[in-house]
C-alpha cells in the first residue's frame, strides 16, 4: 500500500506498538491529524511524539451490517471517537471486551491504546483502544 508521506510516521509508530501525536515544536501545542502547519502557529516546525495512549471515549458506533465497501469482513466491529488527555482527538477501533461484545462501553469511558502487530495495522492501519478496567 502507498503511503502518504504526511502519515508515514503515525502508521510506523502503529507498527511498532506506539502512538504518535503531531507536535509542533515553535509553539508546543500537540495536534492530530498530521497536517503540514500547525493549526495554532502556523509553523511547519512540526515534530512527533508518543502519546501516553490514555483518553475519554466521547461517542462510538457498533457497526453490525452495512459496512462500508472493502470493510464487510471486518463486521462486525466498533469505532469512537477518543480524546486524548494530551488533547487532541482522533477516530480509532474499540477492541470488545469479548469476540463481538462492546456492550459495557458507554460514552465518557476511561480508554487506553492497545499495541496490535504490524500485519494488522498493514491492513487497517487505525489505532485500537480498549475500555480500562473500572
Amino acid at each position: 500500500m502507498n503511503t502518504p508521506k504526511i502519515v508515514a510516521d503515525f502508521r510506523a509508530g502503529l507498527a511498532s506498538g506506539k502512538l504518535l501525536i503531531q507536535n509542533c515544536s515553535d509553539c508546543g501545542k500537540p495536534n492530530m491529524w498530521p497536517r503540514y502547519a500547525c493549526p495554532h502557529c502556523q509553523s511547519d516546525n512540526l515534530g512527533w511524539v508518543e502519546s501516553a495512549g490514555q483518553g475519554t471515549l466521547h461517542t462510538f458506533c457498533v457497526l453490525r451490517q452495512g459496512a462500508p465497501e472493502g470493510f464487510e469482513e471486518d463486521l462486525p466491529y466498533a469505532i469512537g471517537v477518543v480524546k486524548l488527555d494530551e488533547g487532541v482527538q482522533l477516530l480509532v477501533r474499540l477492541e470488545p471486551d469479548a469476540p463481538d461484545d462492546w456492550s459495557s462501553y458507554r460514552c465518557d469511558d476511561r480508554v487506553s491504546f492497545v499495541a496490535v502487530d504490524a500485519e494488522q495495522i498493514e491492513r487497517r492501519p487505525c489505532a485500537r483502544f480498549r475500555r480500562l478496567a473500572a
